[in-house]
């Protein structure tokens, strides 16, 4: 039995129709989705259409975190998502044509790039991915828990990167 992710809390602030601050959604995020091995999880928070980005003003703007996405964010958007690794899960090496900001919220993960070279980032750590082949290895005995901002960007030309609307781990 795969445990379920632990519950993130997401609020979501915008205006009102009269232009007034105020928090829309305060909540647990809904879009979870498992991953590729047992026990892996990723959770939408957010999602953009454009950059710049709009926001609507009301009531009834779009939960952008509740829409069902591939590994990529929508075409010259961005996707938020918060991402569970069991230990020993199950790495694939892939690319997407993003730059991703990604932070180590909890534990340990090894990241493994071409001709085997490795970085371990552990909590608090910081990258800054610029379309690179990669995989994620848990090899610690705790869950590491990471959050991921992936733009879109220009393609590179280089190998096959995941198709869109793919998601990691459904490719050959």
């Amino acid at each position: 039995m795969t445990q379920a992710p632990q519950p993130i809390r997401r609020i979501v602030t915008g205006h009102d129709s009269k232009g007034s601050a105020k928090v829309l959604i305060d909540g647990p995020a809904q879009n979870t989705r498992t991953g590729s091995s047992p026990g892996q999880f990723t959770t939408l928070m957010w999602s953009t259409d454009s950059m710049p980005t709009k926001m609507p003003i009301g009531d009834d703007a779009e939960d952008m975190g509740a829409r069902i996405l591939g590994t990529y964010p929508p075409v010259n958007g961005s996707r938020f998502m918060i991402a569970e690794y069991p230990p020993g899960n199950h790495p694939r090496m892939h690319r997407t044509e993003t730059i991703d900001y990604i932070i180590v919220l909890d534990g340990e993960i090894d990241m493994e790039l071409d001709e085997g070279r490795m970085v371990t980032m552990k909590r608090g750590d910081v990258m800054i991915q610029r379309g690179t082949y990669h995989s994620w290895i848990n090899k610690s005995a705790d869950v590491c828990r990471m959050a991921f901002v992936l733009m879109d960007a220009e393609p590179l030309g280089l190998g096959h990167p995941v198709a869109r609307g793919a998601i990691v781990g459904d490719h050959k």
